[in-house]
């Protein structure tokens, strides 16, 4: 991804922040146990140093500081100076002193080698243009033996929702088909051992993955629009180049695709996601000659 990139995907987020932030509890419950896990996967546990990659408005920066405690330290990291600014508010609205932030590509940290007890990056990864790079740069800032996490989109067919949106989007901007596994899409990384290769090729031992169901329960398909329009998703880009007039009729076609997850209690849309943990290898014992 090139420096005009990277600029055009912070000014995304800088404007959507608000937006995603006021989803905070709706995120906090669709992901809670998936968040879970990731911080039981990557070893998060009381008095640690903890990494923070592409945190977001920091719902899962609380997490991680509420199982810290006071003598832990997590710095939550994000390319957008917009919604870190949020999770910072957050964290101290909800009184936790043991959160830092960084503005900070997560492909290239700049924090300091080997001081992190563990790292995590939920829903970021898959969206970096080069994953393997955003992984050598957490597995660099773990401690010997640190363990990491992270939490992404699985296969297109797992997650139709999402598969929905974008094949709509991109038709009625005119544009060609996607192949979803290409760099820097929600579900790039989705393919079955595409990102246990990326976490041994950065160096992580231990390597393992789990699947996870993830549905998103909802009032009705047009609270999951709304939350689709507020965050700077790839497909509020698609549709960008199109007049008002066009865009109502790619959301409403939306609309009507993903009103078959409607049900007599409100909207439940499927999504599966991967859970990946690894650890850096500790060094070698010595041994004693004879």
């Amino acid at each position: 991804m090139t420096m005009t990139d990277k600029a055009a995907t912070r000014a995304q987020w800088d404007q959507a922040a608000a937006g995603w932030n006021a989803h905070g509890p709706l995120i906090r419950s669709w992901l809670a146990r998936a968040t879970e896990g990731m911080l039981g996967m990557a070893g998060v546990g009381p008095g640690m140093r903890v990494l923070d990659v592409a945190a977001g408005a920091g719902d899962q920066t609380l997490s991680i500081a509420e199982r810290l405690g006071p003598a832990g330290e997590v710095l939550a990291t994000d390319l957008s100076p917009a919604i870190l600014a949020l999770a910072r508010d957050n964290a101290t609205r909800a009184g936790h002193a043991n959160v830092r932030t960084l503005v900070a590509d997560g492909e290239d940290l700049r924090v300091e080698a080997a001081s992190f007890d563990a790292a995590v990056c939920r829903l970021g990864l898959m969206l970096f243009a080069d994953p393997l790079r955003g992984l050598r740069e957490m597995h660099q800032a773990l401690r010997p033996g640190g363990g990491a996490c992270t939490l992404v989109f699985s296969r297109p067919e797992d997650n139709p929702c999402i598969s929905m949106l974008l094949t709509t989007a991109l038709k009625h901007a005119g544009l060609p088909p996607r192949d979803p596994s290409a760099p820097g899409g929600l579900l790039s990384l989705g393919q079955p051992g595409r990102i246990d290769e990326l976490f041994m090729a950065a160096g992580f031992e231990d390597v393992a993955t789990t699947q996870i169901d993830a549905p998103f329960h909802l009032p009705s398909v047009g609270a999951y629009l709304d939350f689709v329009r507020s965050s700077a998703s790839p497909i509020q880009q698609i549709l960008a180049g199109l007049d008002d007039v066009a865009a109502s009729a790619a959301w409403a076609e939306m609309e009507d695709r993903l009103s078959t997850f409607n049900t007599p209690t409100g909207w439940v849309g499927p999504n599966e996601l991967l859970l990946t943990a690894g650890r850096r290898a500790r060094p070698l014992a010595p041994t004693t000659r004879r």
